[in-house]
């Protein structure tokens, strides 16, 4: 297929110059757009896919989807259509290369780096969530790492036309690796689905390691559904807690369990990165809180890792310490949901069920005792975090205690009036009629994004961090108005209200662009003018007469080659055609004519006359001179006589 598409030009306007890649449903190659004098990238959709119809109806629809989405992180889509039974995408070339051939090649990567991957790539994917888009194939190598750090996502969109294929089983184990397990079990998806995809991908980013592998894309594919993961920490001991958590919370098997939406998960990536309290809803993650029996991580202090909370509840899924040998045994889910437990050689199953039947039995006789034989006589006070005041208020009235006082904070993990604190705290004990004490979310703190026009990197920098928000360079840009080095836009834009903590991303200035003139000499006018324009030149037009260059054709440009700032004049000159002061016509024979009808036939040509001889108009010509051919204008010499 390659072969036939090098030259091959897509709408008049894509010509294919090599191929840069291919993947189970595409090749991708690179392409020169003749109409803005580009370079981009076209994605060919391989024949196959194109004899469904089902196929291609998602592909347009989701092509035009996916172009509609505006993010500094998500590959720009600029084209798409069908070219005589080919379907393509011509979509931004990006330098760099993708994440997966990075970390092949240098393994574990900086956690910094990790959260700040993680982050861009959250936002462009609450970009797409917002449009009811969901990505489905969230991995490294659709992840490009490009020369200045940033990144930028690919193939939105596609991934969703490509489960419309009958062919569903290849595509889906194909990704065995990084989809979810709603996704390997064929399930409806949604947002949550792209958040456990990208904690696969940070997992790997952080280790160097998948969580799940085997011999085979079905045995990974069980593994997604059935097994916990490890955690990043068994691979690479100096992670940091914070990262590890949140990651393990993009983790969770339950997709409820997860982040709410990619905007909060970008929220606790942001909050690591800026040294803050990571506040990862629900405390530990269930998948984490699970591990009740494991060992603490080498070279960590013990208060390190979060406490688990006395009630906390043993999920359906669990990892135990096996004791000993310092190794980890996995419980599994069957698909009736029961647990297949791990056993210690020699004990057998009844031997556990009796044990733990049996402390059981002990903490209920002793919770009784203590309740029944004059414990202390205080009530339980019940949890009141997540409730609006009104709710609250009830139930703590319900339970027997009194609202005291109300005090605000922001919070940027909950709502605006949810409560997000309570003392004494929920499962504590304190006298009935007591009154316990609220705080309530004021929702995330909003600030407005300061305007960094024309300011350095130093001052930008700072005055994002006064507003208290998070500075991010994005690609240097060409700028004739800006001075090099100096902010020529940013985003969001100043003035906007945002969420303290959030990215600003602004573009410093590389100063004018000097680009090459186009040669325009042979085009037609207008053709002319938008090919300089294109290239980002004024156009000045002057005409003139040219005996060789046919009329409302490009004669000569100024200048001609070279470079010159973005945004300068070029003069081109433009035939008007024949010079008709130069050329010659015939000229009337008007032998034997009168005067006046000689005189008549010349002016209708265009020449001028003088009369030797009787000037009336009855006179005749005898002869005239010049005869044959001369210029419009010319004076024809009447040799006349008497009638």
């Amino acid at each position: 297929m390659a072969g036939e598409m090098v030259g091959r030009v897509f709408n008049d306007r894509y010509k294919i110059t090599d191929r840069i890649g291919i993947g189970g449903m595409a090749e991708v190659y690179r392409a020169q757009d003749s109409v803005l004098g580009r370079t981009v990238a076209v994605k060919v959709m391989l024949p196959q896919y194109a004899e469904s119809e089902d196929f291609t109806r998602r592909f347009k629809q989701e092509a035009a989807s996916a172009a509609n989405l505006q993010s500094p992180y998500i590959v720009n889509i600029y084209d798409w259509g069908n070219d005589n039974g080919t379907y393509y995408i011509v979509m931004e070339l990006i330098r760099g290369t993708d994440l997966k051939s990075g970390i092949k090649a240098r393994g574990a990567l900086n956690q910094r780096k990790v959260a700040e991957i993680g982050s861009q790539v959250c936002s462009a994917l609450s970009v797409a969530h917002k449009q009811d888009l969901i990505h489905r194939d969230i991995k490294p190598q659709n992840i490009m790492v490009q020369p200045d750090g940033n990144v930028k996502v690919m193939d939105f969109g596609i991934a969703r036309a490509k489960n419309s294929v009958q062919t569903q089983t290849s595509s889906v184990l194909g990704t065995a690796h990084y989809i979810s397990p709603e996704q390997a079990q064929g399930k409806e998806l949604d947002a949550a689905s792209d958040i456990y995809s990208l904690g696969v991908v940070l997992f790997e980013a952080a280790t160097g390691k998948l969580p799940f592998d085997g011999p085979d894309a079905i045995s990974v594919a069980m593994k997604q559904v059935n097994d916990l993961p490890p955690y990043p920490s068994d691979f690479n001991p100096s992670i940091d807690p914070d990262l590890e958590d949140i990651i393990m919370k993009a983790l969770e098997k339950n997709p409820r369990n997860r982040f709410a939406s990619a905007l909060d998960m970008r929220a606790a990536l942001n909050d690591y990165l800026a040294g803050r309290p990571v506040n990862i809803s629900g405390s530990a993650s269930a998948a984490k809180t699970a591990y009740l029996g494991r060992a603490p991580r080498a070279n960590v202090p013990n208060n390190v890792r979060k406490p688990l909370d006395k009630t906390a509840v043993l999920p359906a899924t669990e990892t135990v310490h096996t004791g000993g040998t310092g190794t980890l045994s996995t419980r599994s889910y069957r698909q009736n949901n029961a647990i297949e437990e791990p056993q210690k050689p020699g004990v057998s199953r009844r031997a556990i069920l009796g044990g733990v039947l049996g402390l059981i039995v002990v903490a209920l006789l002793a919770f009784v005792g203590f309740n029944f034989f004059g414990g202390s006589g205080d009530i339980p006070v019940p949890d009141v975090t997540g409730k609006t005041v009104r709710e609250a208020t009830a139930i703590l009235k319900e339970a027997g205690f009194e609202l005291g006082t109300t005090d605000k904070s922001y919070d940027a993990n909950a709502k605006d009036g949810a409560v997000i604190k309570q003392n004494p705290t929920a499962g504590s004990k304190a006298a009935a009629g007591s009154k316990v004490n609220i705080t309530v979310s004021l929702g995330p703190e909003q600030v407005v994004v300061p305007n960094l026009e024309k300011m350095t990197a130093k001052e930008a920098q700072d005055a994002l961090t006064k507003a208290g928000l998070v500075a991010h360079a994005g690609t240097a840009e060409y700028s004739a108005d800006i001075e090099v080095n100096h902010v020529i836009k940013q985003n969001p834009a100043a003035g906007e209200t945002v969420t303290k903590g959030d990215v600003v991303e602004y573009v410093l200035s590389l100063g004018a662009e000097n680009v090459a003139v186009p040669s325009v000499v042979g085009y037609s006018k207008d053709g002319a003018i938008s090919a300089l324009n294109a290239a980002g030149f004024k156009v000045s037009v002057s005409e003139s007469y040219s005996d060789s260059v046919s009329e409302g054709l490009v004669m000569n440009q100024s200048p001609n080659g070279g470079k010159l700032e973005k945004g300068e004049t070029v003069t081109i000159t433009v035939s008007k055609g024949e010079d008709p002061s130069s050329k010659e016509y015939d000229i009337p024979d008007v032998t034997g004519k009168t005067v006046a009808v000689a005189k008549q036939m010349l002016g209708d040509a265009g020449f001028a006359w003088t009369i030797n001889g009787p000037s009336d108009d009855t006179a005749t010509v005898v002869s005239y001179s010049p005869s044959g051919k001369a210029t419009k204008g010319s004076t024809i010499a009447l040799n006349t006589s008497a009638q």
